[in-house]
Formats: structure tokens, C-alpha cells, sequence
């Protein structure tokens, strides 16, 4: 079987080969300081200007011990940076206003109220602030729910938005999560469609036979059974009228003990909307940071991609 991925870090996915042996040293155990660090979100946008320029937007959210952090990065189509914007975590408190950069014939522009965002256990806020980056006077990408104050800022700035809201998708997603036996987030598989509540339950403890559920808003699309046994593999359900492609490796779950050690071992699952008869699980991929810039900067329509790391708190 083909590798698929253990975990990714703040800095990408980390490939971990469960099936052979590898120089590669284990993850360190699951302490409360490491859980926080691992506590992040990255969402990849495909962006269109009206004159058909198109880029690659990255936005990872994270907290720490110390706070809040967001990250952007403007990548061109060929997956060359262009430039990027850190908030630490001392300033998300004050942080209201923009910033702009000059890259060759490029104006970029960000825009951002964050002073007062509401979270929940995610890292990636819920309502009450605003994010947006404009290019050459022209709004690529806007998220948050305070949309009357971001016009209020572009008019102040005198910005030409023609229409709103931009021309944006979101076209990948990982997030680590993390439960005893229940584990939820949220997406959106199709374009600017429903957003949808993903849920995982199982319960690997307190049962002689581990089974796994996945629930779309509540009601259950896939059942794993004797999970010991299958805990590799794939299913395809429908979502939205799509078929969406899930797959599941959860042998951490199982087998977290090295050389008397435990590493905490987590579990991974992708889910994937694909037109393409190419399966994610077969020679193709190793999915990795590499498979994900190579679907960007060909702007296909390959769909929506969701990767949950999911940590087991025992």
C-alpha cells in the first residue's frame, strides 16, 4: 500500500511510512505545550482578477501558548511567491488596518479587523472581523462576516471593487482536530455552496471491536467496522450531488507504542471531490505539499481537498 500522510506541521505535511522501516525519528509524545503548537488551520484559495490573472492565496490560522497567529502567502500561478503577512500573536488585539506591498508592477493590499473575532476551540475565528488582499486596486479575496465595515475601509481607501464578493474558491483545507471519541469541523466541498458540519466518531478504548462513524450534518454516511483489521482505506459518499472520495488511516491509533514509548499517535483522513478517474491512494500520490502545489498552480478543476489530523485526548 502507498504511503499516505501521519500529520503536517505548521510548515507542511510530514510523510510518515507506517508499513516499512524508516531513519525518520517518531513524533514526540503528545504533551499539552505540543497539542497547542499543533493547533492549526491552513486554507488554500484560488483566486481570479476581472482581467483573468489568477493566484494562489494560503491562510493559516494557529494558536500557541501565547496566542493567535495569521499567516497569508500570495503565490503566482506557477507557485512562486510573491509576498506574505505574519500577525503575531501579541498584536491580534490591536489588529485593525492594512498593510501593502510593492512587488514589481504588483500592488498588493491587505485589510484586517481581528481586534475583536470570536473563536471556539478552532484557531480560525467564527465571526466579528474581517480579512481581505486586494490586487492592483482590485479585491481578490474577502472572508469574515463583517462585510459593511471592510466596504467602509475599501471606500475610505478609494479601491475599485466591481464586484463583491471577489472571485474566490477554496480548494484545500487541513485542520487538526482533536476528542476523546467524537471529533468535528466544518466545509465546503462545492465552491461557494452549503457549508457543511463533518463529524467522526469512534471510540478505540472502551470497546473490544472499534468502529468508526463519519456524519454530514448529522446523519451518517460511512461506517467502518472492525477497524483493528481495516484501519486503512477508502469509501466514496455523496455530498451535494458529488462524489466525494474519503479516506482514512488510523494505525497510530492502534500501534503508538515504540520501543516502549508511547508517541501518541494520531489518525489521518482526507476527503475529496474529484472528477478525475486518477485515485488519490494510487501511484500518483504520495499526498504531500508537493501534490497540493501541483494542483494549484495548474488551476484545474480538481476540487475541493480536506485533510483532518485527528488527535485522540485520553
Amino acid at each position: 500500500m502507498r504511503d499516505f500522510p501521519s500529520c503536517f506541521g505548521e510548515n507542511g505535511v510530514q510523510i510518515s511510512d507506517t508499513a516499512t522501516t524508516t531513519t525518520t525519528p517518531p513524533p514526540p509524545p503528545p504533551t499539552t505545550a505540543a497539542k497547542t503548537a499543533q493547533n492549526l488551520v491552513t486554507c488554500t484559495y484560488h483566486c481570479n482578477l476581472h482581467n483573468s490573472s489568477s493566484f494562489i492565496i494560503t491562510i493559516t490560522w494557529s494558536k500557541t501558548l501565547i496566542g493567535h497567529h495569521l499567516s497569508a502567502q500570495i503565490n503566482n500561478p506557477i507557485n512562486q511567491s510573491l509576498c506574505k503577512l505574519q500577525i503575531k500573536p501579541t498584536l491580534f488585539s490591536k489588529s485593525k488596518g492594512y498593510r501593502n506591498f510593492q512587488v514589481g508592477p504588483t500592488q498588493i493590499h491587505f485589510f484586517y479587523d481581528l481586534s475583536i473575532a470570536k473563536f471556539t476551540t478552532s484557531p480560525e475565528p467564527i465571526r466579528d472581523f474581517y480579512f481581505a488582499i486586494a490586487i492592483n486596486q482590485e479585491l481578490i479575496l474577502q472572508l469574515g462576516d463583517m462585510e459593511k465595515q471592510l466596504i467602509k475601509k475599501l471606500n475610505t481607501n478609494r479601491f475599485n471593487f466591481t464586484s463583491f464578493p471577489p472571485n474566490s474558491i477554496l480548494i484545500s483545507k487541513k485542520e487538526h482536530i482533536f476528542g476523546k471519541k467524537s471529533y468535528s469541523t466544518t466545509a465546503q466541498f462545492n465552491g461557494k455552496g452549503q457549508i457543511h458540519e463533518i463529524s467522526i466518531e469512534c471510540d478505540t478504548i472502551n470497546t473490544i471491536d472499534p468502529s468508526l462513524v463519519v456524519r454530514i450534518d448529522g446523519k451518517s454516511v460511512m461506517q467502518v467496522k472492525r477497524l483493528r483489521w481495516k484501519f486503512r482505506g477508502n469509501y466514496t459518499i455523496l455530498v451535494d450531488g458529488l462524489p466525494v472520495e474519503v479516506y482514512w488511516d488510523v494505525y497510530d491509533w492502534f500501534n503508538d507504542n515504540n520501543g516502549g514509548k508511547l508517541i501518541g499517535g494520531n489518525g489521518v483522513f482526507l476527503f475529496q471531490t474529484c472528477l478525475s478517474a486518477e485515485k488519490l491512494w494510487g501511484s500518483a500520490i504520495s499526498w504531500s505539499n508537493s501534490l497540493v502545489k501541483e494542483k494549484e498552480s495548474m488551476g484545474l478543476g480538481l476540487g475541493f481537498c480536506l485533510v483532518l489530523c485527528v488527535w485522540k485526548d485520553e
